[in-house]
């Protein structure tokens, strides 16, 4: 089963679509609070340098908390600092969506739940359409309008239909001041209550979805727990850009939200990124190369090449070559000594202090060798 879903616009430097048949995107969130002193110096580069790395990874689409004017005056600063497309969160004040609307911030993040009145949201949707700035409705579990609210704990309705209520006001209210570029999220920390809501929405509108699990904890329950629900919603053609919510950095969201996709290729019938596939061994009694560090080491940066890849990061000779044959290129060890294979084919032996710079000059030549084919 497939949804067609209309197609919105996140403008920026460089631009980014969302429905129809677009890839779905990935998004993260900025973890910290930030300064305009995070925008100069050292710490400005550092800044740009890390929003430059996670767009590489595969993040198309980058929030930002902005609970003060300072916050909206330092996003909307960095805006024009960066190609990524940015996302102004706003809550309780409709004054900061006004603010930041002032900025070439790509889009704004409302929760109706607590933004305020209609007369409110209605300033903030005349000037969003004036400056073509799409607005997602973000409905939550933990913040339902008060009546909604009220039916769920008295056990009159269930929290996935409360959501799907609450969304389907603001989309009348929206459709009623004819703002079309629109998208919709409903999120809760039950994993059965954010499939089934989406689920029930998609039945109903075109409007783009973005889903996710919320407050989804760690990184191991909270991969499991988003795994699980876009599991089934991406299978059903649910769901055009997705965030993997964690308790952990924005790159393992990321990561976690490119291996998602990966995987369900097939199943969502939309066309993804090329990237890295990477395989390693968990590590046992048998290693004698230190996969863990190795990997941890090179995440990062794998998962900002743009090709299709195969590495693998391997452990000992059982799980080298032999288990790996198919990777481009793949590294493990063997006593004193560390190996290099291609397609399962030995190119380089060397000692584990000269590992990382091999696998570099490796890396960097199968790169080359993959672009010359692309001319």
């Amino acid at each position: 089963m497939g949804y067609t879903t209309r197609v919105i616009k996140i403008g920026g430097v460089e631009p980014v679509m969302i429905g129809g048949t677009f890839p779905v995107l990935i998004q993260t969130m900025w973890k910290d609070r930030l300064s305009f002193s995070d925008l100069t110096g050292s710490a400005g580069d550092e800044t740009l340098s890390r929003i430059k790395a996670l767009s590489a990874m595969g993040c198309g689409l980058l929030r930002f908390a902005v609970p003060d004017k300072e916050s909206a005056e330092v996003v909307g600063t960095l805006a024009s600092m960066t190609a990524m497309p940015l996302v102004a969160d706003i809550h309780f004040d409709y004054t900061l969506a006004l603010r930041c609307l002032d900025f070439p911030i790509a889009k704004i993040r409302i929760n109706p739940g607590n933004i305020g009145s209609r007369k409110k949201i209605e300033q903030v949707l005349a000037k969003a359409a004036s400056q073509g700035v799409p607005i997602r409705i973000g409905v939550n579990g933990g913040s339902l309008p008060q009546d909604l609210r009220r039916a769920v704990a008295e056990g009159h309705l269930d929290r996935s239909a409360a959501l799907v209520q609450a969304a389907e006001r603001e989309l009348e209210f929206f459709q009623d001041f004819d703002f079309s570029q629109v998208l919709v999220s409903m999120k809760a920390s039950s994993v059965a209550d954010t499939i089934k809501a989406n689920r029930l929405l998609a039945k109903r509108t075109d409007v783009p979805l973005h889903i996710g699990v919320t407050e989804a904890g760690p990184l191991i329950p909270g991969v499991i727990r988003n795994t699980l629900a876009l599991h089934a919603l991406l299978g059903e053609g649910i769901g055009d850009t997705i965030r993997v919510s964690l308790s952990d950095t924005m790159e393992k969201e990321v990561i976690a939200g490119k291996e998602i996709l990966r995987n369900l290729e097939e199943g969502i019938g939309k066309k993804r990124r090329g990237g890295v596939t990477m395989i390693s061994c968990p590590r046992c009694g048998r290693n004698s190369f230190d996969t863990h560090a190795f990997t941890k080491r090179w995440q990062h940066r794998l998962y900002t090449i743009d090709q299709d890849l195969t590495i693998a990061v391997m452990g000992c000779a059982v799980n080298g070559p032999e288990e790996a044959r198919h990777a481009d290129l793949g590294i493990t060890g063997l006593g004193n000594k560390v190996f290099l294979f291609r397609q399962g084919k030995v190119v380089r032996t060397i000692g584990a202090e000269a590992a990382d710079a091999a696998f570099e000059e490796e890396l960097e030549g199968l790169s080359r060798g993959r672009e010359s084919e692309k001319k």
